[in-house]
């Protein structure tokens, strides 16, 4: 009884919200197609053991390894009906058999996404890996990026996503230019050892781990490294990955304009790279960034969305559930800014009309919206809910007792 008053509820809560939109002078039904055609890539890292640069924390029933990330992958799927795809980081996800991994992601509905390269956690790479003033250590980062292509072809993968740690941590430690010079000239190999079918998606990062200087510090660095790799070098934009004020959604304008957003690492911070759950501390920001990439979208442009964080004290697979649930709302809000009325709010210069036209988008509940959108995709109206009595979490930590959980250490 309960469940059919609360289907009942939210059932009328969605017929008056479609009738909203189409007053707006929206298209109810093309918003839901979009909405379903919507999909969110979730990391294998996200589901093992983690925590700060001080302690990583266990919790009861992590994967042991990838074949079992990806099932706890495919519970997030499952559940919101948008996340068909999983990004790997080698070696973390390393296998003997890739072909096997592949065919395990299809066997669960699932595939595999991004390949992610480490080159931060090698002790050869003290003083840096691509950027390293030692050719014999460059040899060993280039010959992991031409390992991580393998891998990709192997897998199925269209994308190798590459993160750098390198910098310095004294000023006069190493020539800036020299260090550039030499992270070109590993990655011009690395790119030319990709099919053409396989895009590289650089991400850049304003500090950490180095005191000094980073190689790769912001969008502008890495955009001036796609345009001396090629087209389909493209920048991979973190929303932890920026200094206190950052415009995002102006970065994200930019790249647009320069045909060079290729992909987003979603997740949320209070001061750095904290991974927080996306959408849980400046949802209106990331309202503010959907409705810039809407205009790529509508080009037809290729953006890849992926999140990119580890949960440390909640549960991981509800935590990684909850993020895109948090990405759908977000998304259904940009969709119901009505854009011929900003448009001309702006040209006429109304700045304040302009502003609650957004306003009035993102206060709107569109709950109901994603919940009708989840049960055509055959996934769960109440996606925490329903994990939570699946009762898969409980059933995994039993089966996986013994053996060493995935995780940082």
């Amino acid at each position: 009884m309960r469940e059919g008053l609360v289907q009942g509820r939210s059932r009328e809560a969605y017929e008056r919200l479609v009738s909203s939109i189409a007053e707006r002078g929206l298209d109810p039904e093309g918003i839901e197609g979009r909405l379903r055609a919507q999909r969110v890539e979730t990391p294998s890292w996200g589901y093992g053991n983690s925590g700060t640069r001080f302690k990583v924390f266990s919790q009861p029933g992590v994967p042991r390894d990838p074949f079992e990330k990806i099932a706890d992958a495919a519970q997030v799927h499952r559940h919101t009906g948008i996340s068909p795809s999983v990004a790997i980081h080698i070696p973390w996800d390393a296998v003997e058999d890739y072909g096997a991994l592949r065919e395990h992601a299809e066997s669960l509905g699932m595939r595999i996404g991004a390949v992610n390269p480490n080159l931060f956690q090698d002790e050869d790479y003290r003083l840096g890996s691509v950027c390293n003033p030692d050719e014999k250590i460059r040899r060993k980062a280039t010959d992991h990026l031409l390992e991580c292509v393998r891998i990709a072809k192997e897998v199925g993968s269209e994308e190798i996503s590459l993160w750098l740690a390198d910098g310095t941590n004294y000023p006069g430690q190493d020539s800036f230019s020299e260090r550039r010079g030499r992270m070109l000239g590993c990655l011009s190999e690395l790119y030319d050892a990709m099919p053409r079918g396989m895009r590289l998606l650089v991400e850049y990062k304003p500090f950490e781990p180095a005191f000094y200087h980073t190689d790769i510090p912001d969008w502008g660095a890495a955009l001036t490294i796609c345009q001396r790799l090629g087209e389909r070098a493209q920048v991979l934009v973190d929303l932890g990955h920026h200094l206190q004020g950052t415009n995002i959604e102006q970065i994200v304008s930019l790249l647009l304009a320069e045909g060079r957003l290729g992909g987003f690492h979603f997740n949320a911070r209070r001061y750095a790279d904290d991974d927080l759950i996306v959408g849980s501390t400046n949802p209106f920001e990331l309202f503010l960034i959907y409705v810039e990439l809407l205009e790529a979208e509508e080009e037809g442009r290729h953006i890849s969305y992926m999140i990119d964080q580890s949960h440390n004290v909640e549960p991981k697979i509800e935590a990684m559930i909850l993020s895109v649930v948090n990405l759908q709302e977000a998304y259904a809000k940009a969709l119901l800014v009505d854009r011929r009325a900003l448009r001309e709010a702006r040209l006429s210069g109304d700045v304040l009309g302009a502003h609650r036209i957004l306003q009035e988008a993102c206060a709107t509940d569109v709950r109901p919206l994603c919940t009708k959108v989840r049960e055509d995709l055959g996934a769960s109206p109440d996606p925490v809910g329903a994990f939570r009595e699946s009762g898969y979490m409980q059933k995994a930590t039993e089966e996986r007792r013994g053996g060493t959980p995935a995780g940082w250490n």
